[in-house]
């Protein structure tokens, strides 16, 4: 029961929750400055996809949820560049080291099991001062909500697949990466306990 709501049901609900025009708007912003070579890493159902650059040479775009991939492909048939699918971990990327030039997640990092394993395997993956982009909702800094967020985190991960309130988003990602810009704020028409983000570029150690 629980593979048939991971892999039928909750990728529909996702798809509706996340094609909200404000997650849109951040998707687009943050997108701008990708190029190169790319790996996105929690594609989902593909809402990213209608927002690269011409700048993108290539993108490969992963999920470990097949039941994401459907949707994922109607949407990549329909992006302006060419973009390759691949069920894979972030945990375990199958990519050779050093192979991209920037990695983007989106409101993923929340759903990983290990996010430090899947940092350092985003790092392994890119090149030499390659760039991680990323928008996630984590852990808020006002005591009287970030409470709410450690309670209520265990219900979450039921009913959103694995996602985590009360994560520091930014703490995490500087423990692989050097953080190049960092902006945060609440994201509009959104519940504060879960909608506060964490947006920026980091760089990926030079060795």
């Amino acid at each position: 029961m629980r593979e048939l709501y991971s892999r039928v049901l909750f990728p529909r609900l996702l798809d509706w929750v996340m094609s909200a025009e404000a997650m849109a708007v951040r998707r687009r912003q943050l997108l701008a400055a990708v190029e190169g070579n790319v790996l996105e890493i929690g594609c989902g159902t593909g809402l990213n996809f209608a927002f690269y650059p011409p700048s993108v040479r290539t993108l490969v775009a992963t999920d470990p949820n097949p039941g994401m991939m459907a949707r994922a492909r109607e949407r990549a048939a329909a992006a302006p560049i060419a973009i390759a699918l691949e069920t894979a971990d972030a945990q375990e990327l199958p990519f050779a080291d050093g192979t991209y030039d920037c990695a983007v997640s989106t409101w993923t990092l929340c759903s990983i099991p290990s996010v430090e394993r899947s940092l350092q395997e985003i790092r392994r993956v890119l090149k030499p001062s390659g760039r991680l982009f990323f928008v996630e909702h984590g852990l808020c800094p006002e005591p009287n909500l970030s409470v709410w967020q450690r309670r209520l985190t265990p219900i979450q991960k039921r009913i959103a697949d694995g996602c985590h309130l009360d994560r520091a988003i930014d703490r995490l990602i500087a423990a692989e990466f050097a953080m190049e810009q960092l902006e945060n704020s609440y994201l509009e028409d959104t519940a504060k306990f879960a909608g506060y983000l964490y947006q920026g570029v980091a760089i990926a150690p030079a060795t």
